[in-house]
């Protein structure tokens, strides 16, 4: 029974090293007797025991490794603290087998030079601006390096850039002098914008009222115009009947008599109104004709007192 029984095993243990299954995230790579064999693929596979052993396992799924943070400079010289991600995937088996001892720590390595290179090639507002396009530069130098790994070298991403103390103080003041610079700027030119918009008022004043004075005047022009327009109508239409009332027969007679008419009723109007006494010219000969003879009378009387 105890010589059956280590039959037993050394046959189970013969078909374990006969049989093979390779799960579906993973590449396995044979060796036969330490010669590089084959990269078997997933699925069920057959190998000689004793002779074939599986010497790597790579597993075919995305990997993520972290970039632990490192000290760059950047083109202006001030320090920083950069870490990132890197995403890279197994293409070839026998490449990540036999091609470098640690794929993994040599992408890992090989992302922090490559971005101390890259991040020395910007200033430190560009590093914080052109973030993807850093990633996107670390990507291709890195996946130009590793081909020969046969890893495929799929994106970085920068998690953190940390500035010194230091530099953030100094980034925080020049920040506070931008925004004091903006604000006044915006002051001013809302100061600007008002100073214009108020002489454009008062211009637009100034305008408006030469623009009313000029119509009014425009207006009491043509009022005056039209008014003496009338007028002169009225006197020529007044004076073309006055003409030819005066041709008709008894014409002359009829206009002396309503001369006379009006000047009674116009003597009789100063007459009323003045302040000092008003006569007519006929009269005021007549009253200066009687003074003088009343002189006369008075001046012959004296006369003859003087005789006797």
């Amino acid at each position: 029974m105890f010589a059956f029984t280590i039959f037993i095993l050394f046959v189970l243990f013969i078909l374990y090293k006969l049989m093979l299954i390779v799960p579906m995230r993973e590449v396995h790579v044979i060796e036969r007797l330490g010669k590089f064999r084959t990269v078997l693929q997933p699925g069920f596979h057959f190998l000689i025991p004793f002779f074939d052993r599986v010497a790597y396992r790579h597993d075919t799924r995305e990997q993520v490794l972290d970039v632990p943070p490192q000290s760059c400079i950047s083109k202006d010289n001030i320090q920083l603290e950069v870490d990132g991600l890197v995403y890279l995937k197994v293409m070839d088996g026998k490449l990540a087998s036999y091609g470098i001892e640690d794929y993994r720590l040599a992408a890992v390595n090989l992302a922090q030079t490559t971005m101390r290179s890259e991040i020395g090639k910007l200033s430190l507002s560009q590093t914080f601006s052109e973030r993807d396009a850093l990633n996107e530069a670390i990507v291709r130098e890195i996946d130009k390096a590793s081909d020969p790994w046969g890893i495929k070298m799929l994106r970085y991403e920068i998690k953190n850039i940390s500035p010194s103390r230091h530099v953030i103080h100094t980034l925080e003041k020049q920040m506070e002098a931008e925004r004091r610079k903006r604000a006044e700027i915006t002051l001013a030119s809302a100061e600007k914008e008002a100073m214009i918009n108020l002489s454009q008022g008062e211009r637009q004043e100034a305008i408006n009222i030469s623009e009313g004075q000029k119509q009014k005047r425009i207006n009491e022009a043509q009022g005056t115009a039209q008014e003496i327009a009338i007028v002169a109508n009225a006197q020529a239409e007044s004076m073309a009947m006055v003409a030819k009332a005066l041709a008709v027969n008894g014409g002359n007679e009829a206009m002396n008599m309503q001369l006379k008419e009006q000047f009674i009723e116009q003597v009789g109007e100063i007459l009323q109104k003045a302040d000092i006494s008003v006569v007519p010219t006929e009269l005021a000969k007549m009253e200066g004709f009687f003074e003088g003879i009343q002189q006369v009378s008075n001046t012959a009387a004296g006369s003859k007192g003087a005789r006797k």
